[in-house]
C-alpha cells in the first residue's frame, strides 16, 4: 500500500535548489527542483516534474521561483548583535595608521562599547539589537548567534543575556536567536585583580547563566589585551561544568595558542584564526573543531591577515563563515559583501562560501536541524533573485533575497523590483 502524500503547507517550484548537504565544497545544485514543506519542516525535495505526484498541494501556498536560486536559510554563527554607542571616530583614527590593540589599550575598543552600553537602557538595547537582526533577516538570514560581552562585570552581562532573551522571544516567528555567555575583556580597574575576576566569572556569572537558562554557548577571547591562554582555559572549562557549549576567540591579532587550546577543550567553533600556525590547524583538524572565518573584520580593520581558508580547508577543518556584527571590528549586516570577501581574499569558491554561511554555521552552533534543505529538516529557505552561488557572490554587496522563510512561513518579502536586473 502506498504512503500517504505529505500535505504541503507552502511549496516552492520551478527553482534551482542547493541542498547545502554535500559537504563543504558542494552547494548540492538541483535544477528544476521544487521544495515542498508541510507544516515547519521541510516534506519532499526532488525534480519540479514530479512534485504534484509526490506531494498533495490543495491547501498549500504554492510560490513560483521562476527559475530563481532557493538555500536554506543563512545562519550568521557569530555577532555581537547588543551594543551601544558609536566608534566611527575610532574608525577614523585606524584609517590614518592607528592600531585596533594600540586604541583599546589606551581605553577605546571594547571599553568604550562597554562605557556606552552598560549606560543605555534595556529597551534602547532591544530596539537597536530588533533592528539589526531584521536587517539581517532581510538578508536571508534566519539563525543568529548574539553574544553578550559588552557589560563585563556579572550583574551588567546578566542584564544583556536577559535582553537576549528578550529579543529572541519577539524575534521567535522570524528569525531564530542563540544566545552565549561572552567573557569578552577585563574592566580596567580589575586589570591588577585578575585572578578573582577570572573567578568570578567561573564561580558566579556562569552558574548563574545555566541556572537561568539566558544561554546554551560560552565564548571568550584569548588574546593580548584581554585574557590569557590559561584564563580562558579556565572560563570555558567553567562553562563545560556548566553544561553550555564552549566557543573561543582565537588567534586573531597574535598567535597564542588559541586554536590548540579550543581543540584541547572540544570547541565547537575557534573563531577569527588570521594568525594561526601549522600546529593550530593539526590541532583543529583533529578535534573536529569548526574555524570560524570572519573575513569582514580584516577589511574592516585595514589588515592584509585573513586566515588561511584554503590551508584550514586542505587540512580537513570545517569552516563556517559570518558576519561577526560588531561596533569595532565589524560594522555592518551586508551578508552579501561577506560573501564576497571569502572568496576574492580568502580563496573560496561560491559554493564553499554559501555551504560555510548555512550547513557549517549550524555545525559550528551544532545545529543539525538547520543550513541544510532534506526532508525532516527545519523549514529555513532563502528564494534569491539569481539563480547560481556565483551571482551572490559576484554581484557584491547587494541584497539578492526576495523571500525568507522561517519555519515554513514566509517571514520576508523584497520590495518590488529588488534584484530585478540578476537573471
Amino acid at each position: 500500500m502506498p504512503l500517504p502524500r505529505p500535505k504541503a503547507t507552502l511549496a516552492l517550484r520551478n527553482a534551482v535548489v542547493a541542498t547545502c548537504d554535500r559537504g563543504p565544497s558542494d552547494a548540492g545544485i538541483v535544477a528544476g527542483a521544487a521544495v515542498a514543506i508541510e507544516d515547519r519542516r521541510i516534506a519532499w525535495v526532488g525534480p519540479e516534474r514530479d512534485l504534484e505526484r509526490a506531494v498533495d498541494l490543495e491547501h498549500a501556498r504554492v510560490v513560483d521561483a521562476r527559475g530563481g536560486l532557493v538555500t536554506p536559510g543563512l545562519v550568521d554563527s557569530h555577532t555581537h548583535l547588543v551594543f551601544a554607542g558609536d566608534r566611527a571616530g575610532e574608525f577614523a583614527l585606524r584609517c590614518t595608521g592607528k592600531s585596533y590593540l594600540g586604541l583599546a589599550l589606551a581605553g577605546g575598543g571594547i571599553s568604550a562599547t562597554t562605557r556606552a552600553t552598560n549606560a543605555a537602557s534595556d529597551a534602547a538595547l532591544l530596539e537597536t539589537a530588533t533592528i539589526r537582526a531584521r536587517r539581517l533577516l532581510a538578508q536571508g538570514v534566519t539563525t543568529i548567534e548574539v553574544k553578550s560581552g559588552y557589560g563585563l562585570y556579572v550583574d551588567a552581562e546578566l542584564r544583556l543575556l536577559r535582553i537576549v532573551q528578550s529579543l529572541a522571544a519577539s524575534l521567535w516567528a522570524e528569525v531564530t536567536i542563540v544566545p552565549t555567555v561572552l567573557a569578552h575583556a577585563l574592566p580596567p580597574e580589575r586589570a591588577e585583580d585578575r585572578a578573582a575576576f577570572v573567578r568570578e566569572l567561573c564561580e558566579v556569572l556562569i552558574p548563574a547563566v545555566a541556572r537561568d537558562k539566558l544561554a546554551r554557548h560560552v565564548d571568550t577571547f584569548a588574546e593580548e589585551g584581554a585574557f590569557t591562554i590559561a584564563e580562558a582555559r579556565a572560563i570555558l572549562e567553567a562553562g563545560k561544568r556548566a553544561r553550555l557549549v564552549p566557543h573561543l576567540h582565537a588567534d586573531q591579532l597574535t598567535a597564542g595558542g588559541g586554536a590548540e587550546l579550543a581543540a584541547e577543550l572540544g570547541c565547537a567553533s575557534a573563531d577569527h584564526l588570521e594568525e594561526i600556525d601549522e600546529p593550530g590547524i593539526a590541532a583543529l583538524a583533529r578535534a573536529g573543531v569548526v574555524a570560524g572565518l570572519l573575513p569582514l573584520s580584516t577589511v574592516f580593520l585595514g589588515s592584509d591577515r585573513f586566515a588561511p581558508a584554503r590551508r584550514l580547508i586542505a587540512a580537513g577543518v570545517p569552516v563556517s563563515l559570518a558576519t561577526n556584527l560588531n561596533p569595532g571590528s565589524a560594522m555592518s549586516e551586508n551578508v552579501g559583501l561577506v560573501l564576497s570577501i571569502a572568496c576574492v581574499r580568502l580563496g573560496l569558491s561560491p559554493a564553499e562560501a554559501l555551504v560555510a554561511f548555512t550547513a557549517g554555521g549550524a555545525r559550528a552552533l551544532r545545529e543539525g536541524d538547520l543550513g541544510r534543505i532534506a526532508p525532516g529538516a527545519q523549514a529555513d529557505l532563502v528564494l534569491w533573485g539569481c539563480t547560481s552561488p556565483e551571482h551572490l557572490a559576484w554581484h557584491m554587496a547587494v541584497n539578492h533575497a526576495l523571500a525568507v522563510v522561517k519555519r515554513g512561513r514566509i517571514v520576508h518579502l523584497a520590495a518590488p523590483g529588488s534584484a530585478a536586473d540578476c537573471r
